[in-house]
């Protein structure tokens, strides 16, 4: 397909089969259209490397952390993770197309920061000696953030939910990783957590544009079903990279006490 807009790019990226093209897409042309109708793909294409599956094994435990498989496995996860966030911003773009170009391009800064995230991840999987497609992959992301009607909605899931949760996951792993020596893998998510701070707060400020607040109640009301604050928080909430990306003291008391109700 010829290549002539950002809307033209995220087709592609998302439609594409071609692994090196998911890890290197071409850079992105300059200009939206400005006559675009809502494109709602959807599902990614998949290179043949990657098993897709319906379920996954259970995730690692800290304690099999010392085993560089484990390890490679929860470093194969996360660049997974990546991929369908790349691949959401890009769907986001497309379906969202009267949605202010101020936010739709900081979709595709996102989405490129993510892949890069991905290169970062390929590394240190086959410094710990694999591959990608080496470990099963589920679409997971895809089956709920794909169900978003609004660009409000698409925050409240993507930006404060999913994102805000991973500030709390990369500090948790950050912490396992060290503890068995992989300093490599402990900075990695490090990095990766410092960078999904602006991810977060650039969800957190067009939510507030268009919802006139970030209040706890507010969000929740925008998830989209079956879905609760229960999945978009780690064990323990990180609270400097939560307060950094605009986390309120209010919002983060609801979120620590959702599970107790």
């Amino acid at each position: 397909m010829h290549i002539a807009h950002i809307e033209d790019w995220a087709v592609a990226y998302v439609n594409s089969t071609v692994l090196d093209y998911k890890l290197g897409p071409p850079p992105p042309p300059p200009t939206f259209r400005t006559d675009d109708a809502p494109r709602r793909m959807e599902a990614p294409g998949r290179p043949s490397e990657l098993d897709l599956v319906g379920r996954t094994r259970r995730s690692v435990s800290r304690a099999q952390m010392a085993n560089p498989r484990k390890r490679a496995q929860l470093v194969h996860t996360f660049w997974h993770h990546e991929l369908q966030a790349a691949e959401l911003m890009c769907w986001a773009i497309l379906a969202f197309p009267t949605a202010p170009e101020a936010f739709r391009r900081g979709l595709l800064g996102i989405c490129l920061d993510e892949i890069r995230h991905m290169a970062l991840y390929r590394g240190h999987l086959e410094r710990l000696g694999f591959a990608l497609g080496d470990f099963p992959v589920r679409d997971w992301f895809w089956q709920r953030v794909a169900s978003c009607e609004t660009p409000l909605q698409f925050t409240a899931l993507m930006g404060m939910g999913l994102e805000g949760g991973n500030l709390d996951h990369t500090k948790r792993f950050e912490s396992w990783f060290g503890e068995v020596g992989d300093q490599h893998g402990a900075e990695l998510q490090r990095v990766v957590g410092d960078e999904e701070v602006a991810h977060v707060q650039f969800a957190m400020k067009w939510f507030a544009t268009w919802s006139k607040g970030t209040d706890f109640e507010s969000w929740r009301r925008e998830l989209v079903a079956p879905l609760t604050p229960s999945l978009m928080k780690g064990a323990c909430l990180d609270e400097t990279r939560r307060r950094r990306a605009g986390f309120s003291a209010e919002f983060l008391a609801a979120l620590r006490a959702w599970d107790a109700q």
